[in-house]
């Protein structure tokens, strides 16, 4: 039996929300649990519309309906991990921040740089940027011979992964001549779109988005999963964590769903004029997530419109951090700077290793202090040290607490802030999984570069103001 299977390996591995540093009684212009009783309506509104729209929301049902993927991704992971040196992942946005985030939190950290004996599966590289200087230093560190690319959009139509692609197919071919399709394993859209065009033309291997998972929710469907098992993760201890949270969540009580008291702390942190998320994990093992969240929160929540057609603008800024690093550079302006960020802090209970801190110098008492303590005593004392020092000087922030970080928790953790998401969504009263804003950034780029059907667009672009001489030193 899987240890996920295990009531009590469930209960003991279940994350913590602490929001105590956001309430009255410890920060000044704190919210009042008076305020959130105010607003009961609202929230018992917000979680019927979850309810009602759980048929759309299909990211919601990927714990549940995946067996036969499953089983397909870890068939064709094993393949890889058997025959090919290096895996590589064509993709931007969530086709990437969820597998970097993923990578991070349950791989060695420094997973690229072990031999293969200790990986026990290629290296991985993620290739989420179009910079023409990285994309040449790739082919400077990988055998394209012994790499498998996995190419991932579901439109198929994103410029940026479309591009890879072509210049990935080019250098197989030259490579390998018709083997380049043995290479290339596809992700997207089971019938719509070019990239299921060319998978069908040329046989690729392909694995499926379903429908109605947008690309910021894909993490644990086929976008995030298939890079996770080549690596060696429990795809279905984290599929079972991510399931776990849902059933949590499913209570229209906010005093016992973390997912939809978040969201409304932070939507009442708003209103008191907090436009500022930071999201400040100390484990460098959950470095990524701060990333994957900043495109979760912002892409689905700045918004211009309701979904009543009324002008909105809403959103929160997400700014990633990280502790201890970011104590040195950023944690002076949360003490003592404006009153317009909430600072969500994510703690470790047990490390997954212990470092002493050995004795060196102890004929200098402000070093010698520190030994016979352990890094993982001296993180989290800076932990509860910066916890402290905002509390103190009125900044609102809380912690979200994982036991360890292992699969199950991690998909605990995303489950979370994706229904964190999707509830601040329904108070808003706007339409948290579409993103016109970065519609209108595509289409001028196909207008730019000639794409057939972008001429209105190309004439805007052409009509626009030109730029002036003198604004420009």
């Amino acid at each position: 039996m899987k240890r996920f299977a295990c009531e009590a390996f469930k209960k003991e591995m279940r994350l913590r929300v602490d929001f105590n540093n956001m309430m009255s009684g410890f920060v000044k212009g704190g919210i009042t649990p008076e305020e959130l009783e105010a607003n009961a309506a609202a929230y018992e509104a917000a979680a019927k519309g979850m309810d009602e729209k759980r048929g759309s929301m299909k990211w919601r049902e990927l714990p549940f309906n995946q067996d036969e993927v499953i089983k397909a991704i870890n068939a064709k992971a094993k393949d890889i991990r058997d025959n090919f040196d290096d895996f590589v992942v064509l993709g931007i946005g969530g086709s990437a921040l969820g597998p970097i985030a993923v990578h991070q939190a349950l791989c060695h950290l420094r997973y690229n740089d072990l031999p293969s004996e200790r990986r026990g599966g290629p290296r991985l590289f993620i290739e989420d940027n179009i910079d023409p200087e990285r994309m040449e230093s790739l082919f400077e560190v990988i055998d394209v011979e012994h790499t498998m690319f996995n190419v991932i959009t579901k439109s198929g139509s994103t410029s940026e992964t479309m591009s890879q692609l072509l210049l990935v197919t080019n250098i197989l071919r030259e490579k390998l001549g018709d083997g380049w399709t043995g290479h290339v394993v596809a992700t997207t859209d089971h019938s719509k779109g070019n990239l299921i065009k060319i998978s069908k033309e040329f046989g690729l291997d392909t694995f499926y988005v379903p429908d109605g998972v947008g690309g910021r929710f894909s993490e644990l469907c086929p976008v995030g999963l298939l890079a996770a098992a080549v690596c060696g993760i429990d795809i279905e201890e984290l599929l079972a964590g991510a399931g776990y949270m849902d059933e949590i969540c499913r209570t229209h009580d906010i005093w016992h769903n973390p997912a939809y008291m978040m969201a409304a702390l932070q939507m009442k942190a708003v209103e008191k004029g907090c436009n500022i998320n930071v999201m400040m994990p100390y484990a460098d093992s959950l470095k990524y997530m701060a990333d994957w969240f900043a495109q979760l929160w912002a892409e689905s929540l700045g918004k211009a419109v309701h979904t009543d057609g009324s002008t909105a603008h809403t959103g929160q800024t997400p700014v990633k951090s990280l502790g201890v690093t970011d104590q040195h550079s950023q944690v002076q302006l949360y003490t003592e700077g404006p009153f317009d960020k909430v600072i969500t802090f994510i703690g470790v209970d047990k490390y997954r290793s212990t470092v002493e801190i050995p004795h060196a110098y102890d004929s200098i008492p402000d070093v010698a202090f520190l030994s016979g303590h352990t890094f993982n005593e001296l993180i989290k004392c800076e932990q509860f040290a910066t916890e402290y020092a905002v509390r103190k000087s009125g900044h609102m922030n809380c912690t979200v607490t994982l036991p360890e970080v292992n699969a199950f928790t991690v998909g605990q953790l995303l489950c979370l802030f994706q229904l964190e998401t999707a509830f601040a969504g329904e108070l808003l009263g706007i339409n948290a999984f579409d993103q016109p804003g970065v519609e209108e950034g595509k289409n001028a780029t196909y207008a730019l570069l000639g794409k057939h059907g972008y001429d209105e667009k190309k004439k805007e672009l052409d009509a626009a103001p030109k730029k002036e001489a003198r604004y420009i030193i």
